[in-house]
């Protein structure tokens, strides 16, 4: 028996190893040319510490002065002395470059491509020759080469898995900029394209209270692959509510994608808000901060926020300044480019 482990670095590469059963984790990332920090390997040093963000593990030794209690409950580990009893995903607060890890490229070919909205399109790419050693974390990225340049932008995973051999990008489309172009022009089915992946520190962690999920624009990608493996796992008993902001009501896309969420997740329901809206828009006007329920968030929570660098901060001073529960905070800002 083994388990896969992602090994998440600071710098936000990441590296998927197979953890043997009663192999400690520092020996599995060894054996596998990921060099994690190490010098005693004794569980005294801390050299090795990490923190499990998900998966359930066992810890042979750690000695006070490494680990404190604290710190223990919080899902820090020595990776000398950790093992895993089922699949998981570990942080390490050192760049990827330390240990030897660099980000892998994959090519494949665009398989499907459509304008979803005004702003934003939605491409598939299939994935060729090894493909199927891609993977990543829902709510991570890929940096993807622009056919026919040498520009490479960073577009969210908008499925959950590659495990089908193909990936989704929901990509925002701006009046002018190389993707946007090339999107509009020049993209068609069969064409060859590359990324880098995966990457990012923003990602699904477990799941052990109710979800706030806050998406502006196209930073609804990563919470669409969030959600499918949400409901793919079909076990998340906690409430999870999705506030989705866009600029012009003709900005938004996926809605029906997110209404299927609604019958495939046991407490899952999402609101959209549309900032400058046309005459016909007979929906809610403002910014995605008004769509918050204070009654929701009266119980501890955890955060995240995908979108736009004014939303982000916007969100991120609304919750620092009203009474709302205990929470912790994950986010990934959108810039334009």
């Amino acid at each position: 028996m083994s388990y896969s482990a992602a090994i998440v670095f600071r710098d936000g590469n990441t590296r998927f190893i197979e953890v043997k059963e009663n192999e400690f984790l520092m020996d599995a990332a060894l054996r596998q040319g990921v060099k994690l920090p190490v010098d005693c390997r004794e569980g005294v040093c801390a050299t090795c510490r990490g923190r499990c963000e998900s998966g359930e593990v066992e810890l042979e030794y750690v000695d006070d002065e490494a680990l404190s209690e604290k710190e223990l409950e919080a899902g820090h580990i020595l990776a000398c002395q950790t093992r895993l009893t089922s699949s998981g995903s570990f942080y390490f607060d050192v760049d990827s470059t330390l240990c030897s890890v660099s980000t892998e490229l994959f090519e494949g070919t665009v398989s499907a491509f459509k304008q979803v909205s005004d702003a934003a399109a939605l491409i598939e790419i299939k994935l060729q020759g090894e493909g199927g050693r891609l993977r990543y974390l829902p709510g991570q990225y890929a940096r993807v080469q622009v056919p026919g340049t040498d520009e490479w932008r960073a577009y969210s995973f908008a499925n959950h898995s590659a495990a089908e051999g193909f990936v989704r990008f929901l990509i925002r489309l701006l009046p002018s900029g190389v993707m946007s172009d090339y999107l509009r022009q020049r993209c068609r089915v069969g064409d060859a394209i590359r990324f880098e992946a995966p990457m990012g520190a923003f990602y699904l962690r477990e799941v052990e209270r109710p979800l706030l999920m806050v998406a502006g624009g196209t930073g609804l990608s990563a919470f669409l692959a969030m959600l499918e493996r949400l409901a793919e796992q079909g076990d998340c008993p906690h409430a999870i509510r999705l506030c989705y902001g866009v600029t012009q009501d003709q900005d938004l896309s996926e809605l029906e994608r997110l209404d299927s969420f609604r019958e495939r997740l046991v407490d899952f329901d999402y609101e959209v808000i549309v900032m400058k809206p046309s005459e016909h828009w007979q929906g809610k006007r403002g910014v995605v901060c008004d769509l918050f329920d204070q009654d929701f968030l009266q119980q501890p929570f955890d955060a995240y926020l995908c979108g736009p660098p004014p939303m982000i901060d916007a969100t991120q001073t609304w919750l620092a300044a009203t009474p709302v529960a205990d929470h912790q905070l994950y986010f990934e800002k959108f810039v334009s480019s």
